[in-house]
C-alpha cells in the first residue's frame, strides 16, 4: 500500500530559476539594510461548526469530540473564515488576519495593513521600505488592478516604498509562510472542530513552534464586496516602476509626492460617496426619460421580483439551499434601484456598459449582470423603454452633459452639417441614393464577418445587444466619403463621431471596397481640415480659418 507521491510538476516557466535567484537578491538586500521582508499568502477557507477535522489530539480515552457524519452539509447557520497570514522573516513572527467575508484584492492589503499597524512600525520604527514576496495568483495575483491601487493607497498612508515580488506560476508552496507559519497553524488544529471565529482566533494565536514562532490573530468583521473596478487610466496615474527583469512580477510602488493628491481606496467612503453622487446624476429626467418620482416608483414594483431572482439564481449556482445566515453575506455595490437606473440608461442607448462600469467603478461583468437580470424583469412587466438620440461614447462626455458645459451635438444635426456637398463633393440626392445602393452589400459583408466569427448560423431567439454598432451605416459610409476625398485625418473623424481612431480604421477597411466596386472615385477636396471644431464651423456657413 503506498500513497501518491506529489512530484509531477508539470511545465514549468523557463524564467523560474532566475525569478527565484532575484526574489532571493531582493530579500537579501532589504534585509541587510535593516527593512522589513514579509511573505503573505490566504490560508484554506475554513468552514465553521462541528464538522470532520483531519487528524488526531490527545483526549481522555474513551471521550472523543463528537461531530457530525459527512463533511458535505447544507445547514442554515453555517459560517466560513478566511485566514491571511503575514509572516516576518527576519523576527520570525506572523500576523493572521481572520476574514468573515469575501477574499478579495483588497482584503490581503488591509491584513498587511493591520500587521504594520500592530506590529510591524514597532518592529521597524526606522523603516523606509517594505519588501512583500508572495505567489502568482489568489487574491494578491499580480494581474489585480485592485490589489495594485490599494497598495499604492497603502504606500500613501505608511509612507512606505512597497516593492512586491512575486513567485513564478505553480511555486506557491515555496513560499516562506507556508512552511515557516501555514504547516504549525495546521498541525496545531488538527482533530479540533473550529466552531466558531473565537476558536479560530484562539488557536491559531496560541500556536508554537520550536523555533519560537510567535503569532499574532485578529478577526476582521468588514465586508469586502464583489464588483470593484480599477480603470487602466488609474492604474497609469499610480506610482508603480516596474523592474527591468521581469516587470510584471516585480514592481515597486512608491509613496506620492507631498503635493500630489492620492485617489482613495476603492472601497473607502470616498469611493463610495463619488458613486452615490454619480446614481443620483444619473436619475436626471433627461437621460432616464421620467421623473424621479417615476423612477422610485418603478424601482419599488420591481423590488420582490429582483429578491426573489436573485435567490433563485444563487440558489441554482450553489446546488441547494443557502449554507450562510441570511445577512451574512457580502453588500451589493448596487442596490436594487442602481440596478434598475443603470439599465433604463443603458436601454436608453445613452452609454455602453464599459462606460458605466468607469463611472461607477463597478466590475463590468456586475454591470451586464445586472442589466440582463433588470431587462428580463422589464419585459416580464410589459414596461417599453424608448431610446433616445443622445449618445456618450466616454465618461467625460457624459459627465459635460450633466454638468451643461458642452452639450454633445445631435446625431440628425451631425449628420446633416456632415452631408454639405462642399464636403462631400456630391448632391445630397445623389449621396442618399448611393446610401441605398450600398445597403444591402453592406449588411451581407456585415452578417459574413459574423457568420466566420462565430463559427455558424445564429442560434433561434438569440437577439444582439442594445449597440450592435457605434456608428449607423449612413455615418459608416459619410467617414469613408470625407476621408477618400481627404478633407480630414482619422483622428478628427474619431473627434466628430465620438470615436476612437481604431474604429474609424475598421470602417475604412470595410467600405472602401465596397465604394469601388460602386465606381466611386472621390475627387480630393480643396481644404483639408485638421481640427473637428474648423469643420464643423465650415460646415455651418463660417468661414474657414
Amino acid at each position: 500500500m503506498q500513497a501518491n507521491a506529489k512530484t509531477l510538476e508539470g511545465k514549468q516557466h523557463p524564467d523560474r530559476d532566475t525569478q527565484f535567484g532575484y526574489v532571493n537578491k531582493q530579500v537579501k538586500d532589504h534585509q541587510q539594510a535593516g527593512e522589513p521582508v514579509i511573505s503573505v499568502d490566504a490560508k484554506k477557507k475554513e468552514h465553521l461548526g462541528l464538522l470532520p477535522a483531519g487528524g488526531r489530539e490527545w483526549r481522555p480515552r474513551g471521550d472523543p469530540v463528537e461531530v457530525v457524519d459527512h463533511s458535505f452539509f447544507a445547514g442554515p447557520q453555517v459560517e466560513h473564515a478566511l485566514p491571511y497570514g503575514v509572516y516576518d522573516l527576519a523576527k520570525d513572527t506572523g500576523w493572521v488576519n481572520v476574514g468573515v467575508d469575501h477574499d478579495t484584492a483588497a482584503f490581503p492589503v488591509a491584513s498587511i495593513r493591520r500587521w504594520w499597524q500592530g506590529r510591524g512600525r514597532l518592529d521597524y520604527p526606522h523603516a523606509t521600505r517594505l519588501l512583500i514576496t508572495a505567489d502568482a495568483g489568489g487574491s494578491n495575483c499580480y494581474r489585480f488592478r485592485l490589489w495594485k491601487a490599494e497598495l499604492a493607497t497603502l504606500a500613501a498612508e505608511t509612507g512606505l516604498t512597497i516593492t512586491v515580488c512575486h513567485f513564478p506560476p505553480g511555486t506557491s508552496k515555496w513560499n516562506n509562510i507556508e512552511h515557516r507559519l501555514f504547516s504549525h497553524i495546521t498541525m496545531n488544529w488538527r482533530g479540533r472542530p473550529l466552531t466558531s471565529h473565537e476558536v479560530v482566533v484562539q488557536t491559531i494565536a496560541a500556536t508554537t513552534s520550536r523555533t519560537g514562532l510567535r503569532i499574532n490573530a485578529s478577526l476582521d468583521t468588514r465586508g469586502y464586496p464583489l464588483g470593484i473596478s480599477i480603470t487602466a487610466a488609474q492604474l497609469q496615474a499610480l506610482p508603480i516602476t516596474a523592474h527591468a527583469w521581469h516587470g510584471a512580477w516585480n514592481y515597486t510602488i512608491g509613496p506620492p509626492a507631498p503635493d500630489t493628491a492620492t485617489a482613495p481606496a476603492a472601497d473607502s467612503a470616498a469611493a463610495l460617496q463619488t458613486r452615490t453622487h454619480h446614481l443620483q446624476s444619473l436619475a436626471d429626467p433627461r437621460l432616464t426619460g421620467m421623473s424621479r418620482d417615476d423612477l422610485d416608483q418603478l424601482a419599488n414594483r420591481l423590488t420582490c421580483d429582483q429578491a426573489a431572482q436573485i435567490q433563485q439564481r444563487c440558489y441554482h449556482q450553489r446546488g441547494g439551499p443557502r449554507q450562510r445566515a441570511p445577512g451574512a453575506g457580502a453588500t451589493m455595490l448596487l442596490t436594487a434601484a442602481d440596478r434598475v437606473l443603470v439599465t433604463l440608461i443603458y436601454l436608453r442607448q445613452i452609454c455602453s456598459q464599459k462606460v458605466l462600469a468607469e463611472l461607477l467603478a463597478v466590475n463590468p461583468t456586475s454591470i451586464g449582470n445586472a442589466i440582463a437580470d433588470t431587462r428580463t424583469l422589464l419585459e416580464q412587466h410589459k414596461y417599453a423603454v424608448i431610446p433616445t438620440k443622445l449618445r456618450c461614447n466616454s465618461v467625460s462626455q457624459l459627465l459635460d452633459f450633466l454638468d451643461g458645459s458642452t452639450p454633445p451635438i445631435p446625431a440628425e444635426v451631425l449628420l446633416d452639417l456632415l452631408t454639405d456637398p462642399r464636403l462631400t463633393g456630391m448632391t445630397r440626392p445623389q449621396l442618399t441614393a448611393l446610401l441605398d445602393r450600398l445597403r444591402l452589400p453592406h449588411n451581407a459583408q456585415v452578417e459574413h464577418r459574423r457568420y466566420h466569427r462565430r463559427g455558424r448560423n445564429p442560434l433561434p431567439g438569440t437577439r444582439g445587444g442594445v449597440f450592435k454598432q457605434k456608428l449607423t451605416d449612413p455615418e459608416r459610409v459619410l467617414a469613408a466619403i470625407l476621408y477618400q476625398r481627404r478633407v480630414c485625418t482619422r483622428q478628427v473623424l474619431a473627434d466628430l463621431f465620438k470615436v476612437g481612431p481604431r474604429t474609424i480604421g475598421s470602417i475604412l477597411i470595410d467600405i472602401r471596397p465596397l465604394l469601388d466596386q460602386a465606381g466611386l472615385q472621390p475627387t480630393p477636396a480643396d481644404i483639408r481640415y485638421r481640427s473637428a471644431t474648423v469643420l464643423r464651423d465650415a460646415s455651418s456657413g463660417d468661414t474657414p480659418t
